[in-house]
């Protein structure tokens, strides 16, 4: 009789084990925590991705759908979906998110753990972002977010980047302090790093005469501070937004998944 009991018991909780088991395969987020482990320094892996996203990764023929789990390293070009948002795990433990009918190429991704030093580039051509810095990597550090009128780079803070069709952009700093430079000498860096392939694809109107800006400039972007700037790379001084102003749908949501990760 008892071994009855046992067996039943036995089989009870091996059944709730498998069920289990299967909850974990198919929630598409544990699947990426899972992925997470097996990332190399030079990945990211994609954390989240709510709607559509597409990947062209060099060397490789085609463009590919991506989904939750999937690695991605330097040179890979993503492109978001309509009503579509992606988050990067990178391997210090950064999050960065992008919302719908964003572009964005990953330049550079390193992460050595011994010595706390990473190097993170990232290029916006159009779309919006939301970045949470590790604060864990003390050594030598580098990350940044740039698009082709502005470097934005961090060490460790959370704050989101805007590109505009014309490459308007502006950046806001939630906690820390952002350097946002620009400038001939810094854009020709970035388009040096770029390539030809992502300028050339990106969606952009026709401009009209414009004057061009050769001039170097370097701001200091602290907490509630945002900085605008515009399609000629002139960028106004750093000023204070209001919090409550600024909320909508995407800074809500990446609010709560700041608080989760």
């Amino acid at each position: 009789m008892q071994r009855e009991v046992d067996m039943k018991k036995y089989l009870w909780i091996t059944g709730l084990l498998a069920i289990c088991v299967g909850l974990v395969l198919s929630d598409p987020v544990r699947a990426a925590r899972a992925t997470f482990l097996k990332m190399g320094p030079g990945q990211a892996v994609v954390s989240i991705l709510q709607g559509s996203a597409t990947v062209t990764t060099p060397g490789k023929k085609g463009i590919r759908s991506l989904k939750a789990g999937d690695l991605l390293s330097g040179g890979d070009e993503v492109v978001t979906g309509r009503r579509s948002r992606l988050e990067l795990t990178l391997p210090d433990r950064s999050s960065v998110r992008f919302a719908d009918n964003t572009r964005f190429k990953i330049l550079q991704i390193s992460a050595a753990e011994a010595s706390k030093s990473r190097d993170v580039r990232i290029h916006m051509s159009i779309g919006r972002s939301w970045a949470k810095v590790s604060k864990t990597f003390t050594g030598r550090s580098r990350f940044d977010m740039s698009c082709d009128n502005a470097v934005a780079g961090v060490r460790g803070t959370v704050w989101r980047m805007n590109v505009d069709a014309d490459q308007s952009a502006m950046v806001r700093v939630y906690d820390g302090e952002v350097n946002v430079a620009g400038g001939k000498k810094t854009m020709d860096e970035v388009k040096s790093q770029v390539g030809p392939s992502m300028r050339l694809t990106a969606p952009k109107p026709i401009p009209g005469p414009t004057k061009v800006t050769m001039e170097e400039w370097t701001y200091i972007v602290r907490s509630l501070q945002e900085i605008r700037i515009d399609k000629t790379g002139v960028a106004s001084k750093p000023f204070s937004f209001s919090p409550e102003a600024d909320r909508d749908e995407w800074v809500d949501w990446n609010k709560e998944r700041d608080q989760e990760s």
